[in-house]
Formats: structure tokens, sequence, C-alpha cells
């Protein structure tokens, strides 16, 4: 995963505090490990976090268009770059990386807010162009990364991949949503838009801000739903439409420039990831299995699986402090979360990170969720 954070002013006549920018950015470097980026323009902002996956020699960022007058900060990936970067060259489009993260600069030129509809993956990304002065901020179709935002007394426009971010801003309120709060005890969680704080909102999966200098309205777009049509199948075409759905899908995670691995549970879900997974994968496939002492520790379920697909298997068991834990998932999330599979997530992404054979051992957990292990859930 990587971080993003940045400003724009709404005025149309004041600047953007660069140190601020900066901090904001520092508060999510946990994402980002791989290095920093920060770009400044009158009266806006834009800094980012990287984790490398794709292209990591040529991808850092922000990244520009060709002449410089678009520029883009990007969380997430593009399962189908690849074709599209085909695509938008035969359009006249010159390219000066493999990154995901150009094509979504080119996709903006030909089409826009578009061209969200022709992205297949998972994303939240801030877009500055220079020449409509407008600030494109936009989410997956499922919200499967986080953006959040604010607009200060002042004008100013933040957002961040974290609520962290905004503790930098002491002019922002923090005062706790009671709506949100009636929310999380009766779903668990805190819905979108809403975040944990009045006066600071998350924007929803598969909408878009299109933001302009000089103007106030800040008021979020849909660009895509759920399809609500059905239509009858039998079970054998219902099969063969799951497995090849989810072979794709699998095999769409595996491309990257680093190494990758996968989360193993032991249940339904992990399971078939694995399997799916391991046949596509050149070489055996690294996997990685947290246990809990008592009649739920899954791992010799998990064992059976990593021996049928020949993966290679790291493995440890770990007891489980409930007030460590509650304390560790709101600093993860910012916010209450009642999901207890948090808690599994955080221990075996920390295995990864103390016996994943990468090159850089301290990005190992993040790298491994990265890929394969996104069905975990974590932001």
């Amino acid at each position: 995963m990587c971080g993003l954070a940045g400003i724009l002013d709404l005025t149309g006549g004041g600047g953007v505090d660069a140190g601020l920018v900066r901090r904001m950015t520092t508060a999510l470097a946990h994402r980002g490990p791989d290095g920093d980026g920060f770009y400044f323009a009158d009266g806006v902002g834009l800094g980012h976090r990287r984790l490398a996956i794709i292209d990591p020699v040529g991808g850092d960022q922000p990244m520009f268009n060709e002449d410089g007058s678009v520029v883009i900060v990007f969380n997430g990936c593009i399962y189908n770059h690849v074709e599209l970067h085909r695509e938008l060259v035969a359009l006249g489009h010159v390219f000066r990386s493999r990154c995901d993260t150009e094509v979504i600069l080119h996709a903006w030129e030909s089409w826009g807010a578009d061209c969200l509809l022709r992205f297949n993956g998972f994303f939240s990304l801030a877009l500055w162009d220079n020449n409509r002065r407008q600030l494109f901020l936009a989410r997956d179709r499922l919200g499967k990364k986080p953006l959040h935002y604010a607009v200060t007394a002042a004008g100013q426009f933040v957002f961040s991949s974290e609520l962290t971010s905004f503790t930098h801003l002491p002019e922002l309120r923090r005062r706790m949503s009671a709506t949100a709060i009636d929310d999380y005890f009766a779903f668990g969680y805190i819905p979108d838009p809403q975040t944990i704080f009045e006066d600071i909102l998350h924007l929803p999966a598969a909408h878009f801000l299109l933001l302009e200098r000089g103007k106030r309205n800040v008021q979020p777009r849909r660009y895509w739903q759920v399809p609500t049509t059905t239509q009858p199948i039998g079970e054998t075409e219902a099969i063969a439409g799951l497995t090849t759905r989810l072979t794709d899908a699998v095999g769409a995670r595996l491309i990257a420039d680093v190494p990758l691995g996968a989360f193993l549970s032991g249940g339904v879900d992990s399971s078939a990831v694995v399997a799916l997974a391991a046949g596509q994968h050149s070489g055996p496939l690294d996997t990685f299995t947290i246990g809990f002492k008592g009649d739920e520790d899954e791992t010799p379920f998990a064992a059976m699986v990593a021996e049928r697909y020949r993966t290679a298997q790291h493995s440890d068991t770990a007891e489980i402090d409930y007030i460590d834990a509650a304390r560790m998932v709101a600093k993860i999330f910012g916010e209450p979360f009642g999901d207890s599979s948090a808690v599994p997530t955080w221990h075996v992404s920390a295995l990864a990170r103390r016996t994943a054979p990468w090159r850089s051992p301290a990005t190992a957990a993040t790298r491994c969720s990265a890929a394969i292990a996104a069905t975990a859930g974590t932001p």
C-alpha cells in the first residue's frame, strides 16, 4: 500500500503550507517505506509515500504527464494497465515508465472523469490538472483504498489516506460524531461517508470529487453502482463462471515486480486463493499462517492446504491480549473498528515481516498484503 495527502486552497487567493503537507505525508510513512515525493504549485500541495510494487525504478511519485501540466499521487493497483497502455499509445500518448500510475495520467487526459469506468483495480488517487485548475480525487468501486477529506474554516481542502494526518491541523475540530458512535455500536464499523469525527469525511466507494480553486463546491459524485439486473443460470454454468472469474482475479494480483505471498488461514476463502495462485505462480508460493491456542486454531488446516499445493509455508502461533489488540486496531484504523479479523491479520502481517525472504525485510508484510492477501480487507 501507499499513502497520499495534500491541500487545495479553495478561496483562490491563499497559499499552501508546504511544511504542513510534509508533516501530513510523514504521518503515512508506514504505508510507503520505499520513498516519498512532493509537488507544490500556486494553491495546491501533494504528498506521497510509496510502496514499490510495479516498476520500482520508474514509478516514483508524484508522477507527471509529458509536459508537466498534470500530476498525480496514487495508492492502489490498476490490473488492466497493460491493455490501457496499448490503447493510450495508439491515441498518441508517450509513456516514460511501465507503471500503472502513468496510465491514469494519460487516461485522464483522454477521457476525463470517465477514465474511472475503464479501470479494473483498487485505488485512491489525487490528480492536479494545472491547465484546467482542477483537483480530481477518486476512490475505487468497492472502496478498497481509503481517502478522507475535510474543509477548514479558512477554505483549505485537506485530504489523506489516514485520519492520523489530520492531527497536524490544529484549526480543524476533531469532535466525535454522535451519529458515528451510534452507527459503530450498530454495525461494528462507521459507514461512509462518516468518520468518527464530525468535520472529517470519507470519500465513499465509487465516488469522485472534482474541485476548482475559488469554488467551495465539495460534492462527491457517484460514477458506478452494483448492477441490480439478474439472469438465471444453471449450476454447471455458475460453477464454471465463478471458477473463471476467481482465476482471473487472482492472476491479476500476481502481476508485480517484487516477490509476492499470500496469507493462509486454512479457511475457504484463503485456501481457494492459494490454490488458484499456486497454479499460476512461477515457483513455490510463499504462504503465511498465524495460529492461536484453543479450539479455533486453524494452523492444521492451513498446513494441509500448504502441503497439497506445495507452498513455502511460514507458520507461527500467538497469544492475544485483547486490551493491547484494541489499542493496536484503533491506532491502525484511526477510529473504532469492530471486526475481530483485524487482530489475526495484524499478527500474520508481523509474521510475514519477520520471515519473508524479500530483499527488504522491513517491507515484507505490506508487500505480501499488497498482492493476493488483499482479500483480508486491510486498508
